[in-house]
């Protein structure tokens, strides 16, 4: 639920069943697909795929906008890429991420401030801020 001073933009509104052996598809049609356990034989994808590329795809535009903030252009070719575990330990299941973004042609000062400044904004890194342990490099 939205927070009393959020204005809500978007709402992503899927349907799921049969969990990781299923599949999911949203309201309006665009995503439909089916659901795999990872590393299963299955030709679905799993949830945390689906949650690195929703990442990385997010991180991009908080990119976008941090590089403005600093006066920067973002560079055509910028990519990330995500990788997102489903780790097991005396506590449970949890996930951990890296993210190894890729900013041709800025320097290296400059592309570190425009992925923090992006980690601060990016909605997914809110999310998981303090929640999973998170990397973030430069390629």
């Amino acid at each position: 639920m939205a927070q009393d001073d959020s204005k809500v933009i978007y709402t992503g509104k899927t349907h799921t069943s049969g969990g990781r052996d299923g599949a999911a598809r949203s309201d309006d049609g665009r995503l439909d697909v089916r659901l795999t356990p990872p590393g299963g034989t299955g030709v679905g994808t799993n949830p945390e795929q689906l949650f690195a590329a929703g990442w990385s795809a997010c991180f991009i535009g908080a990119m976008r906008r941090a590089a403005q903030q600093a006066g920067v252009a973002l560079p055509t070719g910028v990519a990330v890429d995500a990788e997102v575990d489903l780790a097991s330990g005396e506590d449970g299941f949890r996930l951990q991420a890296r993210l190894r973004v890729s900013l041709p042609g800025i320097d290296a000062a400059q592309a570190r401030e425009i992925v923090d400044g992006a980690h601060l904004i990016c909605p997914y890194s809110k999310a998981t801020r303090g929640n999973i342990a998170v990397e973030l490099s430069l390629a």
